[in-house]
């Protein structure tokens, strides 16, 4: 088993940091004497973690929550561009059964981080939309590709800057994404024109909403089409973020502060 040891040394050999998801505090406390920096990735830093990335959801993708906490530690100045990491992390036990090594910087930055942890609608929201969107993606309606436009949190904001296109389906109702009749009612609306309007909390608040903001000097890559510069220009004018499923190309895009802060495709989802 010589053999066995020797890969794991390399796999930890000369790194400049461990990456800890979602630790023991038995295992964290092990690592107190460590010769390098350790940072805790968990929703919540209940070992008293000194260096520590909140972890809105435990993403079920191994390989994006450990994007997700590298992005994190170089937000936070935990890590530096090129910098050796080992991750720890549960992959299929309870405990921590799975240690890898990453280079941070060779992975494209997706903004996932950005996306959910410096947004005014609460996490576990943003990621109920992306996967009422990532679904629709995936299905379409009837067979054929459709378009549609969340725009998330800021929304009494967001809905003084837009216009009714039609009878709000939502308007005395109470409901909220992430429900999965309501996300049935989500996927079935989308055909029609307009955004849907979501609150922080995740209420619905509204259907068919034509956004007015200028979209004078947004920039979005040539090819996409209104949908997209509404989504700029809504978020670059309020606090909300907005998810946009294209109709020509299929990919998901997630804007905020007037930018595509993440791009992803359903298909691999």
């Amino acid at each position: 088993m010589s053999e066995l040891g020797d890969l794991l040394d390399d796999i930890v050999a000369d790194v400049d940091s461990v990456f800890l998801f979602s630790p023991s505090a038995s295992l964290h406390e092990s690592f107190a004497e460590a010769d390098v920096p350790v940072v805790v990735v968990a929703p919540e830093n209940s070992v008293d973690a000194e260096q520590y990335v909140e972890l809105p959801l435990e993403f079920q993708s191994l390989r994006e929550r450990i994007r997700f906490g590298v992005e994190g530690g170089l937000d936070s100045d935990y890590l530096e561009e090129g910098d050796q990491v080992a991750c720890a992390a549960k992959l299929f036990a309870d405990d921590i059964d799975t240690v890898t090594r990453v280079r941070a910087g060779d992975f494209d930055r997706s903004g996932v981080y950005d996306l959910f942890v410096n947004s005014r609608a609460e996490p576990e929201v943003i990621r109920n939309v992306l996967e009422v969107a990532i679904e629709l993606g995936k299905k379409g309606q009837k067979g054929k590709r459709v378009g549609a436009l969340f725009v998330v949190g800021d929304a009494g904001k967001v809905m003084n800057k837009s216009r009714p296109l039609s009878y709000n389906p939502f308007e005395k109702s109470h409901v909220h994404v992430g429900d999965p009749i309501v996300n049935v009612m989500l996927k079935e609306f989308s055909r029609l024109d307009g955004a849907f309007v979501i609150s922080d909390s995740g209420k619905i608040v509204s259907a068919y909403r034509y956004l007015e903001p200028s979209a004078e000097g947004v920039d979005i890559p040539k090819g996409l089409g209104t949908r997209h510069m509404a989504a700029g220009a809504i978020t670059r004018d309020t606090n909300a973020v907005a998810v946009v499923l294209s109709e020509s190309d299929g990919l998901i895009r997630a804007f905020s502060g007037g930018e595509i802060v993440l791009e992803l495709d359903p298909e691999e989802y």
